[in-house]
């Protein structure tokens, strides 16, 4: 799993650089196997915004499938279909907005306005592995609650 520095910073006061807090995480006997900058994520998270996800109920057609509306900071909520097992009212969410590239190896796809089992979604709730930031697609990556939205 990769894990922001900034992020990092959040929870421990830390006066260092990302290389000396890797060292120090390393000799604690936690597994550091490397350093990013998160320009080197494929779309380098280009089009992803912080959203918070109002509501969410189960998709009238499909069994495994949620109808979410998420605040996104701009002038309107976005109606999402998410498949994800994890997803619940109030969560701090990574967006990827239509237009938004997101890559699955060497190809690339992009998010648009489309219906699902007859219920339109306008964006994707995003899991590591859709981002490029680790390989889990067990559910979507879940936030801090003090994330900001958009």
């Amino acid at each position: 799993m990769k894990i922001s520095y900034n992020w990092l910073k959040d929870y421990i006061n830390l006066n260092i650089g990302p290389q000396e807090t890797a060292d120090i995480l390393t000799n604690t006997g936690l597994e550091v196997e490397g350093i990013e900058r998160y320009e080197s994520v494929k779309g380098g998270l280009n089009g992803i915004i912080i959203g918070e996800v109002k509501s969410c109920k189960k998709h009238p057609n499909a069994d495994k499938l949620s109808i979410t509306t998420v605040d996104i900071g701009q002038d309107r909520l976005l109606n999402i279909v998410c498949g994800a097992p994890n997803v619940k009212a109030g969560q701090k969410v990574p967006v990827a907005i239509e237009g938004t590239t997101l890559y699955q190896g060497d190809e690339s796809f992009k998010i648009k306005k489309t219906k699902i089992r007859g219920e339109f979604s306008e964006g994707m709730i995003c899991a590591e592995d859709e981002l490029g930031l680790g390989t889990s697609h067990e559910g979507i990556i879940v936030l801090d609650d003090k994330a900001k939205v958009g």
